[in-house]
């Protein structure tokens, strides 16, 4: 259970944080996506370690959202790591929350925090969900690109799905590898499919 000091360093980040998720360019990386991300750490509280770092991650892992920008991700550690320094949270909260909104560039985690890990498959859920789901997600990724000539979009996005399909493993750990792997490759083969082939008419 969370203590009171804990609740305050949410509250204070969901107040800080809540005006920049509801940007209008965020189709996707909205405080839906964020809520979505919480209540799977409710969910599986008992594999997490040190839930207000992880519950923190999730709030700044994309404070700054510009798809214009290649460094999204350190942009939003370095915006939380000011924050967390201004509301006096120790260094080791904030190194482990930084650590973990780095670790979204690229999805990788090398840290040895298994909350890093569990955090990362928790941002890649969506991937797995069922295929209305995933294919809402997919056009929400495109609008959030509309700036982006068609032709760049697909080719862009070609590359980010056969990225993720070269993996060995898309997720970290054993419980969502086993839920979700399988799921996933399904999603990401089928929109890799629409884009390289056309969508399907019959």
């Amino acid at each position: 259970m969370m203590n009171p000091r804990h609740d305050e360093c949410l509250l204070a980040a969901e107040q800080r944080l809540l005006p920049l998720y509801a940007e209008p360019h965020r189709a996707y990386h909205n405080v839906t996506h964020v809520r979505a991300l919480l209540k799977l750490t409710d969910m599986h509280a008992d594999l997490i370690r040190d839930p207000l770092a992880v519950k923190l991650a999730i709030w700044f892992h994309d404070a700054v959202y510009d798809t214009a920008l290649p460094d999204n991700e350190q942009r939003s550690a370095s915006m939380a790591q000011q924050a967390l320094s201004q509301w006096g949270c120790g260094p080791d909260l904030i190194s482990s929350v930084v650590s973990k909104v780095q670790a979204t560039a690229g999805h990788r985690w090398e840290d040895g925090d298994t909350d890093t890990a569990l955090f990362l498959d928790f941002d890649l859920s969506v991937l797995a969900a069922p295929q209305a789901v995933y294919d809402l997600y997919a056009t929400q990724i495109a609008q959030e690109y509309a700036w982006v000539p068609p032709p760049a979009y697909r080719a862009g996005r070609i590359d980010v799905l056969q990225g993720f399909l070269r993996r060995p493993h898309l997720y970290f750990t054993e419980r969502f590898r086993a839920q979700w792997e399988d799921g996933a490759r399904v999603n990401l083969q089928r929109e890799l499919k629409v884009l390289t082939d056309g969508p399907c008419t019959s």
